[in-house]
């Protein structure tokens, strides 16, 4: 009879604790979902040689079309810039594969590119200043390369960086989430190590659902852009780059190395820079300066 009664408890205490857990999960993705309406509401599509591209497209002034990072969309490319639409006009489009953007078979960097510049052409926007953030770095520094006539300026949030010298062998490892992490539960079950391995709260797991919406973008970055530094090194020599360049950088990210920002700060013709000694992969608590930092650059290139 004892035996029973401790089976009957501990039966219920983890009955409880699944539900805290279940409810906890519910509750993060609905937070999740709701934020996501507002910025879907907002979003735009045109149709481009590369299917569908959708995008925000708010803000006056200069331009900035900003290329997000990876589980990234239009919602986390405008959030980039969000605070700043009374000075500059923002258009966050979603890379391939991410909310609203169709991915083309085999795609490629220089497609991405090129998909941009449809874009631009379809708002009618000449010249633009081109901003990124993490794995959207590859992206908008072959923009540049392939088209400083488009680009008014280059700006880099903690993004990743080619090596110094050219890999002898090609990239290997993970270099994104597994496709089979790509869900919502997955995610939101891993949420407490963010800060431990990435730096972050977990609460950015509310940025980053649905992850159904984000997937195909996800496994593109895994498997080709955040590789193409690698893979196609010869195309990443950013001391090329003909357009003005600033970096800003926290030297305790864990996802994009401060060491290779600091190389390319120095190799980049003309470049500006900024390194925060923390702040982590967000550049969090750095916001002023980073505005500061910003306003000068355009002021002095628009």
């Amino acid at each position: 009879m004892k035996r029973k009664k401790i089976k009957m408890l501990a039966l219920c205490i983890v009955g409880f604790i699944l539900l805290g857990f279940a409810i906890d999960f519910f509750v993060v993705r609905k937070t999740a979902m709701d934020r996501f309406a507002v910025y879907e509401a907002k979003a735009k599509s045109i149709n481009s040689s590369y299917g569908m591209i959708s995008y925000i497209d708010e803000g006056e002034g200069e331009v900035f079309l900003v290329c997000h990072g990876i589980t990234g969309g239009y919602d986390q490319g405008f959030d980039v810039l969000s605070g700043r639409t009374d000075d500059y006009r923002i258009i966050a489009p979603s890379r391939f594969g991410y909310p609203g953007s169709d991915m083309p078979e085999n795609a490629t960097v220089d497609m991405q590119v090129e998909a941009f510049v449809e874009l631009l052409d379809e708002l009618g926007i000449e010249k633009t200043f081109v901003t990124a953030t993490s794995a959207g770095g590859t992206i908008a520094q072959r923009f540049a390369l392939l088209h400083p006539e488009r680009c008014k300026g280059l700006i880099l949030y903690c993004s990743g960086y080619p090596a110094a010298e050219k890999p002898t062998e090609p990239s290997s490892g993970m270099t994104g989430p597994p496709a089979a992490f790509c869900n919502d539960f997955a995610m939101w079950l891993i949420s407490p190590f963010f800060k431990p391995l990435m730096g972050m709260d977990r609460d950015i797991i509310t940025q980053i659902m649905p992850m159904k919406e984000r997937k195909a973008g996800i496994v593109f970055d895994g498997d080709v852009v955040n590789r193409d530094h690698t893979d196609n090194y010869d195309n990443y020599d950013l001391r090329n780059i003909k357009v003005p360049v600033l970096i800003i950088h926290s030297e305790d990210d864990k996802l994009a190395n401060p060491e290779k920002a600091k190389y390319w700060s120095n190799e980049i013709p003309g470049c500006s820079s900024v390194f925060f000694s923390g702040g982590g992969h967000l550049m969090s608590g750095n916001s002023e300066e980073i505005d500061h930092v910003l306003d000068e650059f355009v002021e002095e290139n628009k």
